[in-house]
């Protein structure tokens, strides 16, 4: 069944909007090939239509904070599938796309907060991005 979620962060200056449908399913049924593994038997599958990279790369980086806590959750695998990332292109930071998966995961799964959170921090020039226990969402340590 096709979950949505709505992502809103709003600043004195904006906000960010997403919204992201997706639905949990057993790897079992076969992997689609437009999809990537997230850590084990975690999987992404991607919109059949495709995504710009930033935005899969950062929906790929909101799975992998709670990538262990879902290894948990289903030791035999979980396949992720995205049907839609909508987006205003005013109200947009590619990095909102794992903020909404990360909401959506934790909505979805009942999982314990990641950490992950976004702030306006007007002396940095703008929205202000935190992941918890990662510092660098793309270096090697990340799950």
């Amino acid at each position: 069944m096709i979950h949505a979620f709505a992502f809103r962060f709003r600043g004195p200056a904006g906000g960010l909007a997403v919204n992201l449908r997706a639905e949990a399913a057993s790897p079992e049924g076969g992997i689609p090939p437009h999809s990537m593994r997230i850590h084990r038997n975690i999987w992404l599958a991607l919109p059949a239509a495709g995504l710009h990279w930033k935005d899969a790369a950062w929906l790929a980086f909101g799975v992998s904070l709670n990538a262990r806590a879902l290894s948990e959750l289903a030791p035999d695998g979980v396949l992720i599938r995205t049907s839609s990332l909508d987006y205003p292109l005013s109200d947009y930071r590619s990095e909102a796309a794992a903020l909404a998966m990360d909401g959506w995961l934790h909505e979805r799964f009942g999982l314990e907060s990641s950490g992950a959170a976004v702030t306006y921090d007007a002396s940095r020039g703008g929205f202000a991005f935190s992941w918890g226990g990662t510092a660098d969402p793309f270096s090697q340590e990340a799950t």
